[in-house]
């Protein structure tokens, strides 16, 4: 009888053992799991809290543009082209603008130009322009048409001048006319108020895919 209690024993001990040693290495292996993922995801964080770093300083160099050319809209996010002119009733001819500030827009496109090459091409940072032309409430009514054909007035002036937004790898330019609605609006909303350009920058960290 006391023989077969002590292989009882035995027999309790070693099973509590190899149940120990079972546990032992499923903990073992748990604590190398978690310490993984943990490792992971402190990279991940690491990862995106730079990407974010690096999108806050794209931004900040957006809309601080050179001021002498651009205002900065926070509420809409768009530049205001900070040059005053005025086209004849009818016209988008950016050759009979009056007075003719022609000089300034082009320093403008070339500003624009600077900032889209600011970042080195390995960045892999790319931008989305839109150019948009507005239109004065001066009874006009083709005022919607016309302020597209000032918008692709200034693109043609920037191209003459060798910028060359479109040409750009890593811009992808839009070309728009918002007419007498577009945002925002100089208040009081008379002629010659709100004859003018905006541009919308758009910085994106990534690729543009182009689909036919």
């Amino acid at each position: 009888m006391a023989k077969t209690n002590e292989k009882k024993k035995d027999f309790f001990w070693l099973s509590y053992s190899d149940l120990m040693t079972s546990l032992f290495f499923v903990m073992l292996v748990l604590f190398v799991l978690v310490y993984s993922m943990q490792s992971s995801i402190r990279k991940d964080l690491a990862a995106a809290k730079e990407e974010l770093d690096r999108i806050k300083e794209i931004e900040k160099a957006v809309n601080n543009i050179d001021r002498r050319y651009f205002i900065y809209n926070p509420e809409t996010k768009k530049h205001i082209l900070a040059v005053r002119f005025l086209f004849p009733t009818g016209s988008s001819n950016i050759s009979h603008i009056k007075p003719d500030k022609r000089p300034e827009l082009i320093e403008a496109g070339k500003a624009l130009k600077k900032l889209i090459l600011k970042f080195p091409e390995s960045e892999n940072i790319k931008y989305l322009v839109v150019v948009e032309g507005q239109a004065s409430r001066d009874n006009w009514e083709g005022n919607d048409e016309l302020s597209y054909y000032r918008a692709q007035s200034l693109i043609n002036l920037w191209e003459e001048s060798q910028i060359g937004l479109g040409e750009l790898k890593n811009c992808e330019l839009v070309i728009a006319g918002s007419g007498e609605k577009g945002i925002p609006r100089t208040q009081p909303d008379v002629p010659p108020a709100n004859q003018r350009f905006l541009i919308t920058i758009i910085p994106k960290i990534g690729e543009i895919n182009n689909r036919d």
